[in-house]
C-alpha cells in the first residue's frame, strides 16, 4: 500500500495545489469585473485541508503528511469503503459579495445569477490565458433566468465574442436572439 499511497499524496497535492490556483485567478478576474450589474460578484474559496495546508507549506512536505494520514487511516477507510481524506473531500465555498452572504442562504434567484456571473468570469480568463475566445454550453440557461438577466447574458456573450450553444425547450426565451444567433431545432 506504501506505492499506493505516495502517488495518491502527490496526486492529491497537485489537485489541490491546481484548484488553489484556479480559484486564485478566478477571484481576481472577478474582482476587475464591475461590481454592479444583474450578476452579482462572488467571493470564492476552497475549504480542504490539502488546500489549506498548499499555501502555507512546501508541496513535498504536505505530500509527506497526507501519505502518512492515509497509511495511518487504512482500517478506517477499509471500514467505510472509500478514502476519507483527500482532495474530493474539499468544497468551493461561495459567498454573495454585495450581500455579504453564504451562496447556500442566498435564494434560488442569486444563487442561479451568482453561478452564471462565476461561469461568465471563468470565460474571460480561459480567454486571457489562452489567447482563444472559449466556447460554452450553457444548458437551459435561458428558463433560469429573469428577462433582465437574460438580456444581460445574451450581451456579455456578444462582447465575449465566444461561440455559445444554448439549449432550451421555450423558443419563445431566445426570441431577443433572431437574426443574431442561429437557431436549431431537435426533435425525437
Amino acid at each position: 500500500f506504501d506505492a499506493i499511497e505516495t502517488q495518491m499524496a502527490e496526486t492529491g497535492v497537485a489537485i489541490a495545489a491546481a484548484r488553489a490556483e484556479l480559484v486564485r485567478l478566478l477571484a481576481a478576474m472577478i474582482d476587475r469585473l464591475p461590481g454592479a450589474g444583474p450578476f452579482p460578484q462572488a467571493d470564492i474559496g476552497l475549504s480542504g485541508a490539502l488546500e489549506s495546508e498548499v499555501g502555507t507549506s512546501a508541496a513535498v512536505d504536505v505530500e509527506e503528511r497526507f501519505r502518512q494520514a492515509l497509511a495511518e487511516g487504512r482500517d478506517r477507510d477499509r471500514a467505510a469503503g472509500r478514502t476519507l481524506d483527500g482532495p474530493h473531500r474539499s468544497d468551493l465555498v461561495v459567498r454573495h459579495r454585495p450581500k455579504a452572504m453564504p451562496a447556500e442562504l442566498c435564494s434560488t434567484g442569486e444563487q442561479k445569477a451568482l453561478l452564471v456571473g462565476m461561469v461568465l468570469s471563468h470565460a474571460r480568463l480561459t480567454g486571457e490565458m489562452s489567447g482563444m475566445t472559449p466556447i460554452l454550453l450553457l444548458d437551459e440557461i435561458a428558463a433560469h433566468l429573469d428577462a433582465g438577466r437574460r438580456t444581460a447574458l445574451f450581451s456579455i456573450l456578444e462582447e465575449l465574442n465566444c461561440q455559445a450553444f444554448m439549449t432550451g425547450t421555450d423558443a419563445a426565451l431566445f426570441s431577443s436572439l433572431k437574426g443574431r444567433a442561429q437557431f436549431l431545432t431537435v426533435d425525437h
